[in-house]
């Protein structure tokens, strides 16, 4: 009883005035009441007489005309209940929507159709950091929300560093990278949390990774402050530190040199032969787990490969979920070496070290990149000691994984993947590994998503 008087209180609360509702709900009833009685006309011309002289009165006024039969006049009626309906509740939903998602009032049916059928894709996982994670989310979120980034939590410098050692929260710039990535509204989202101060005791911070700090001491909880972020910016998609533990970074060099810390191994040249995490017993996050476990695909990269995609592979729990898991697992190979990190690797070099850290069954296949860059472009790197990463399909599949190339360099100065080239290498590789029965929901969802982005 209680129950029913809670929702008859809630239901007057629509009554409130300046709602801009009242007026289209009752004129929406009204249309609703000359189709019925239009139908009724057309079906009872006789017992509703008064209805249908009302109505040819109303014509007669506006046009000089008679209407000599009743089917007309119930289908005029009809007619008039129709557009009053359509212009009734198109006008109230104008009135809601112009409060709850604000800017989307035109475009609503379109929002609507986005977000139901963008949860129709497939589930990917992707694993990593830097630019490159957030950059491939970005090209995937156009075609699913089903999707999770798990973000490596290694980084030590810069405004995440500062933060991490004043603060003791997790770095979230990697983090702050893929939740703008992920944004319905990327474009605000960008300006918002990329804003960077540039001066005072706050110099050098974006406020996006202040807000995320802020969140952690407010819940307690680095995940829940970006869980509510999710609900704020309307993700497409969620996103996990690979781990809750303050994790450092140990490069064991050939040298027999020992580097601790993500900023230090980067800048120190040589070659590396191990890398550690410390703690070694920390744990993922469930959510990360229950993911990998649900997921269509798994994505390894692209990004550093000693500070961005290993340091996720060295939890156990995320390595072991990954090879137990039947979804296949791609490595997205680097298109050029980074300086100190991977000196003249080649692909199969790239998946050595990875079989070293994660086991051999971990990656299924590798895509790699075949690239015509320009030679001014080819030479600026080769200045700052980089050159372009070589595919190689018979020393790739020797090590038991399956070898595949495209080509994702689209022009400029930085040899970077694009996105939506990357996504749609991803997408067309996923429908080559799935079974024939489930490849039908695959190409539906990749199709219509298509179509919706040239609306």
């Amino acid at each position: 009883m209680k129950k029913v008087k809670n929702n008859f209180i809630e239901a007057l609360k629509w009554l409130y005035p300046n709602l801009g509702v009242k007026r289209y709900f009752f004129l929406a009833l009204l249309g609703t009441f000359l189709v019925a009685g239009g139908l009724a006309v057309i079906s009872y011309g006789q017992t509703l007489g008064f209805l249908e002289g009302s109505f040819r009165e109303i014509i007669y006024t506006l046009t000089g005309k008679q209407m000599i039969s009743v089917v007309p006049a119930g289908i005029l009626i009809i007619i008039t209940g129709t557009i009053t309906t359509y212009y009734a509740l198109k006008k109230m939903l104008k009135s809601i929507i112009s409060v709850l998602l604000p800017g989307n009032e035109d475009t609503i049916v379109e929002v609507m159709y986005s977000r139901r059928q963008l949860k129709r894709g497939p589930k990917i996982v992707v694993v990593g950091g830097g630019t490159g994670l957030s950059a491939l989310l970005r090209g995937l979120k156009v075609y699913t929300s089903n999707l999770t980034a798990i973000v490596t939590v290694g980084d030590d410098g810069g405004s995440s560093g500062r933060l991490r050692r004043e603060l003791g929260v997790l770095p979230p710039g990697d983090v702050r990278n893929c939740l703008v990535a992920l944004a319905d509204k990327e474009e605000i989202m960008e300006d918002l949390f990329s804003y960077r101060f540039e001066n005072g005791t706050l110099e050098g911070h974006s406020l996006g990774n202040l807000f995320l700090a802020g969140l952690a001491g407010r819940f307690g909880d680095f995940q829940e402050g970006i869980e509510h972020i999710g609900k704020v910016f309307a993700l497409r998609g969620e996103v996990y530190p690979s781990t809750l533990s303050q994790v450092t970074l140990e490069a064991c060099f050939e040298d027999g040199r020992s580097i601790n810390g993500e900023t230090a191994i980067r800048s120190t040249p040589g070659k590396i032969k191990y890398l550690n995490i410390s703690p070694s017993d920390c744990k993922p996050l469930p959510g990360a787990v229950k993911a990998i476990e649900e997921a269509d695909m798994i994505v390894l990269g692209p990004g550093s490969l000693y500070t961005s995609v290993l340091p996720n592979l060295l939890i156990k729990g995320i390595k072991d979920k990954i090879t137990e898991v039947k979804a296949p697992c791609v490595y997205v190979c680097n298109i050029m070496t980074e300086p100190g990190e991977t000196d003249n690797f080649s692909v199969a070099d790239h998946l050595r070290v990875i079989i070293e850290h994660g086991g051999k069954d971990l990656v299924d296949v590798v895509l790699a990149a075949k690239e015509n860059i320009p030679q001014s472009v080819v030479e600026r790197y080769l200045s700052e000691g980089a050159v372009e990463v070589v595919g190689d399909r018979e020393s790739t599949e020797d090590l038991g994984i399956t070898y595949q190339e495209s080509s994702f360099y689209t022009g400029g100065e930085v040899v970077r993947h694009n996105p939506d080239k990357l996504a749609k290498e991803l997408l067309r590789l996923l429908f080559r590994l799935k079974p024939m029965s489930e490849r039908i929901d695959l190409v539906d969802s990749y199709l219509l998503n298509r179509k919706l982005k040239t609306l």
